[in-house]
């Protein structure tokens, strides 16, 4: 790499010599972060002291492949990262650190993880050396989790379902920014919408309905209170502002937002 560091990047660690590989570097410890493969107990077994994993959630909560997501999709206030030594389980190893974080109103996915990338590696650095010299608390998981799997996050996850609460569609919205991106349809094409905010009161409108549309938002029906559009994005143009938006396109009161 260009900082002069050796780089060994296998597909499958199953199906390599990943093992024999870091059995001849000798590790005194083996960090994982955000690694979509589960990690073989003949690897668990090679460092000094073990294997640890920096993990995106305040475990137990949000086990799984896509924990910050989630937890915005759910509303929390708080999350966090966990540091934790690796067993054969899915992320169910004994916690040695944890640290919060809070979710501010406005939080994106892709704000969060940069928020959680930097807590995660300062906490790193702290948990290191009490691993080393033996004055690291090692804290059992209970086997269940209070949160159902984090599963990874899937294209369709991003469809509005607009007979859905507007506050839930809204940290929708966030929690898939900047990928998937949370969509609906507009006369047939992919319309994304990614930025939005919440409206009260019930129009009584058909969930989908453009109850108004202008500088101020586009404004949609939902299964209770509204969502108001602010930056969105049609198929094959760029994302701008609801209001430049509407300049090149119009929308009128009672078209239906719907795929």
């Amino acid at each position: 790499g260009e900082l002069g560091i050796e780089v060994y990047a296998p597909e499958r660690l199953r199906k390599s010599d990943a093992a024999q590989m870091l059995r001849e570097l000798h590790p005194d410890l083996i960090v994982v972060s955000a690694y979509g493969q589960i990690i073989p107990p003949e690897i668990l077994k090679i460092p000094k002291y073990c294997c640890v994993n920096t993990h995106a959630s305040l475990l137990p909560k949000y086990r799984g492949a896509a924990p910050i997501q989630h937890a915005i999709l759910d509303g929390e206030a708080v999350t966090g990262v966990t540091i934790m030594r690796m067993d054969e389980g899915l992320d169910t190893g004994d916690i040695i650190a944890r640290s919060e974080v809070q979710i501010l109103p406005e939080e994106t996915g892709g704000s969060l993880f940069d928020k959680l990338s930097d807590e995660a590696a300062r906490l790193l650095i702290q948990t290191i050396p009490d691993i080393a010299d033996g004055t690291a608390e090692y804290e059992k998981q209970p086997g269940e989790s209070p949160t159902p799997y984090a599963s990874m996050i899937s294209r369709e996850m991003g469809r509005l379902d607009f007979s859905r609460p507007a506050e839930e569609l809204e940290r929708r919205i966030r929690a898939l920014d900047p990928q998937p991106g949370a969509y609906t349809g507009l006369d047939g094409k992919t319309f994304k919408i990614w930025k939005a905010v919440t409206r009260p009161g019930d129009s009584g409108a058909a969930p989908g309905t453009v109850l108004s549309a202008d500088k101020t938002g586009i404004c949609i029906a939902c299964g209770s209170g509204s969502l108001a559009a602010m930056e969105v994005q049609l198929q094959g143009k760029k994302r701008m502002s609801a209001d430049a938006f509407l300049r090149g396109y119009p929308l009128m009161a009672g078209e239906m937002l719907s795929l």
